[in-house]
């Protein structure tokens, strides 16, 4: 299966700074089948960025979406105005859920209404520290996988990335651990098993899994080698031209 780099910049860089960043980036990618580069700026910046990007080397992801088409929802944009724009939208990351409060109802709908506007749901989920302490993880993993996808024709679901991301692992939360790679190896696992009970192993295996979770281009390497693991999901270090560049090339040298 093709492998999947996905740079998420959050709240970072003006229009400006993101034009001048995605020209870096792109004088530096070269292009390859196996490896999907895929960023996410700031909603204000995805217009503009769409009249310099590279579709061949580069690919638009929103950070987040409305799942109502229209409507008296002040300072939202839904994923029908943003279809057009991206190919791929994140969708359930955690600081959407602890943050801004997001339940399992927006982001299942949120899913469908990517789907519905033909962009493609980056699907994150994990567990936070508390949940891992008390060996919930798999029952939290499992729920939220279900009910992401409650929504979504069976058809549908090679559209579908997952990205595991677990709370305690993000290198903005406070006390951040590393997740080794035997971590990542049995969530990643449990959820490729959860797919294949829900929908069946031919079609389980069309869904790429994703890891995410203070990725550097010094770990990329063994997190990308996991069996399961189809590609990361990176922040901090996808705001370092170098960084990013360097788990590309990562990535480029697994695939092959």
């Amino acid at each position: 299966m093709k492998l999947y780099i996905v740079g998420n910049w959050k709240m970072n860089f003006s229009v400006g700074e993101a034009s001048v960043y995605l020209h870096k980036l792109q004088q530096k990618i070269r292009t390859s089948k196996e490896v999907g580069v895929i960023i996410a700026p700031p909603s204000i910046a995805l217009q503009p960025l769409t009249l310099q990007l590279d579709p061949k080397k580069i690919k638009l992801a929103s950070q987040n979406g409305n799942y109502h088409d229209f409507g008296a929802y002040t300072g939202e944009v839904s994923y029908t105005q943003l279809r057009g724009l991206v190919d791929y939208a994140i969708i359930g990351h955690s600081e959407r859920r602890y943050l801004f409060c997001e339940t399992d109802k927006d982001i299942r709908e949120s899913v469908a209404a990517a789907i519905r506007n033909q962009i493609a749901p980056i699907l994150c989920l994990g567990e936070t520290e508390v949940e891992r302490t008390f060996g919930e993880t798999r029952d939290v993993l499992r729920d939220q996988l279900v009910g992401g996808l409650s929504q979504v024709a069976v058809e549908d679901l090679p559209k579908v990335m997952v990205a595991y991301e677990p709370v305690w692992a993000i290198s903005t939360t406070t006390s951040a651990k590393i997740a080794s790679p035997d971590d990542v190896s049995d969530a990643v696992q449990f959820l490729r098993q959860t797919l294949t009970d829900l929908y069946g192993a031919t079609i389980a295996k069309k869904v790429p899994l994703l890891y995410g979770g203070s990725v550097k281009p010094a770990n990329a390497g063994a997190y990308l080698t996991i069996p399961e693991v189809n590609g990361l999901l990176i922040g901090g270090a996808s705001l370092i031209a170098e960084q990013f560049l360097g788990i590309i090339e990562t990535a480029k040298r697994v695939a092959s």
